[in-house]
């Protein structure tokens, strides 16, 4: 028989569970409404359309920073001198600007890579809170009868917090080896940026001394078109009253309209010269500004070195083969992440607990564990990867013996422009002063009346011309000397460029650089020029 106090009993529990389990109607109110916000929230999520910029908005936007840009630079105060263009263009050339903050941006990868080598750890807090008892009870397996009365060993509402420091073995090796590569990434910068110096150095050069023909001889170009199509006027006259042969106005005339043509692709290619330079130092493109005009003078820089010596120097300095030899460490070191990958990792945990239940014996307490795990499959990818970076770094190699053979060629290659334009200059030289001098016995046979005026007009245009092509040919032999050091990978070995630091005291180190040091080629290590 039943037992009538075990059946009042039953009875009561289960009107106790009833009674915990009703919700109050303010209950469901409240999370129907939160259910309704959420849903709400999410429909004006996708309903997000694309938002086009305003295109006159950014161009104004962007003419202003760089307006912006160009107002905090020392301001243009005279006529500019090579070292000093050189000096702009180092400081505030917007191309080094860029590799500049690369550099700076690899430096902060760099150490932000290296606390992935550091635990973590991790600080938490919760709240959690119910509308009823958190009440259970048991049955009995055998029987199949409520073994307990239901109970709760939990608080309705209740907080908690640990803080737990956590670190995994396999995590801080493969933390390591991207800290090396890492670092091999901003070494990497640094040789773009020194490659970009030495090419806004080079063109630096070649537009400052064909800039500097142009101001020098921008008058008398003008000069003499000016020259050229009053004479073709005139012979123009002639033939219009058969005065003269046809034959000798019309080779005349083509003589007159062949150095026209020369006058104006010598304006054209000129006058760039100082725009390419105002992009190069930073100055608007229609900024007016004047350079220093140095004497002329067929005095070129000397070689600094044997062919073989040069070689060497570009072997150790130019920044592709540079870049290439870190290529090669990074795919070493990612080969050695592969290898740790594959390999078990072991993980440990220690906390710091706290639980504000008041059913609990002990609210605080310390809880450590430790855990091996092992990613099999990585065991068996490890061949199969290895094999792919082995192909990989042999590419790399093959690509360093083809930028090692293209550096050789290029050093060849550039020495011997040097030596061709610096010969040409003493040729083109020497047709100059003889042009001066049939020049001026034209003249004094003008006065005389034993030149006409048309064979004085062609020996005048031909004097400027060859002034022209004068300057245009020393221009081409310091192209051909900023090549030669470019072609080396060499820059501006000990020239650190700062913020604060002047235009004036830039260019000053600049000329006694390129006036003293840049003479004689480096100094080689002689353990590797021996063994090299």
């Amino acid at each position: 028989m039943t037992d009538p106090r075990s059946s009042d009993r039953y009875l009561h529990v289960e009107e106790l569970m009833e009674e915990n389990s009703r919700t109050p109607a303010h209950c469901l109110s409240g999370s129907t409404a939160l259910l309704i916000l959420v849903c709400s929230l999410g429909l004006s999520g996708c309903a997000i359309e694309p938002t086009p910029l305003d295109a006159v908005g950014e161009a104004m936007d962007q003419k202003a920073k760089l307006e912006a840009t160009m107002a905090a630079e020392e301001p243009v105060t005279g006529p500019i001198s090579l070292y000093e263009a050189m000096a702009r263009a180092l400081k505030y050339n917007l191309d080094q600007k860029i590799e500049l903050m690369d550099e700076d941006f690899r430096q902060k990868q760099l150490a932000l890579s290296s606390t992935g080598m550091l635990p973590t750890i991790a600080a938490s807090f919760g709240y959690n809170g119910r509308n009823n008892e958190a009440g259970s009870s048991s049955r009995s397996l055998l029987s199949g009868r409520q073994s307990l009365e239901p109970s709760t060993s939990t608080d309705r509402h209740s907080t908690n917090a640990d803080v737990t420091a956590s670190w995994d073995v396999l995590d801080f090796g493969l933390s390591y080896v991207r800290s090396l590569q890492a670092a091999d990434e901003k070494l990497i910068a640094a040789e773009r940026r020194r490659k970009v110096i030495n090419r806004i150095q080079e063109d630096v050069r070649t537009a400052y001394w064909r800039a500097v023909s142009a101001d020098r001889t921008y008058k008398e170009l003008v000069a003499l078109e000016a020259m050229a199509q009053k004479a073709l006027l005139q012979t123009q006259e002639l033939e219009k009253r058969r005065l003269v042969p046809p034959m000798v106005v019309l080779a005349y005339q083509r003589d007159l309209l062949q150095v026209q043509g020369d006058v104006q692709k010598l304006e054209r290619e000129l006058s760039l010269a100082k725009n390419q330079l105002a992009a190069l130092i930073n100055l608007k493109p229609d900024a007016r500004y004047s350079l220093v005009l140095p004497d002329r003078t067929d005095v070129v820089p000397e070689l600094p070195g044997s062919a073989d010596e040069m070689v060497m120097v570009g072997l150790r300095y130019r920044s592709e083969l540079r870049e290439g030899a870190y290529r090669q460490r990074i795919s070493q070191n990612e080969m050695k992440a592969a290898l740790i990958r594959s390999m078990p990792s072991l993980r440990a945990v220690l906390g710091v607990n706290y639980d504000s239940n008041s059913y609990l014996y002990n609210d605080k307490w310390v809880s450590y564990s430790g855990q091996i795990s092992w990613n099999l499959m990585n065991v068996f990818r490890y061949p199969m990867e290895k094999e792919a970076l082995q192909a990989e770094e042999k590419v790399i190699e093959q690509r360093q013996l083809a930028l090692t053979l293209a550096v050789m060629t290029q050093i060849h290659i550039a020495r011997i422009r040097f030596i061709r334009f610096s010969q040409e200059l003493g040729i083109v030289r020497d047709a100059q002063e003889v042009q001066e001098r049939i020049a001026n016995l034209s003249r004094g046979g003008f006065q005389a009346k034993t030149v006409s005026q048309q064979d004085l007009v062609r020996e005048e245009m031909n004097s400027i011309l060859a002034q022209v092509r004068y300057d245009s040919a020393y221009a081409d032999v310091q192209n051909a000397y900023a090549n030669l050091y470019a072609s080396m990978g060499l820059d501006n070995f000990d020239i650190d460029v700062q913020p604060d630091t002047s235009i004036a005291t830039l260019a000053a180190k600049l000329q006694e650089h390129w006036s003293e040091r840049a003479n004689s080629l480096p100094p080689m290590p002689e353990n590797r020029s021996a063994s090299l």
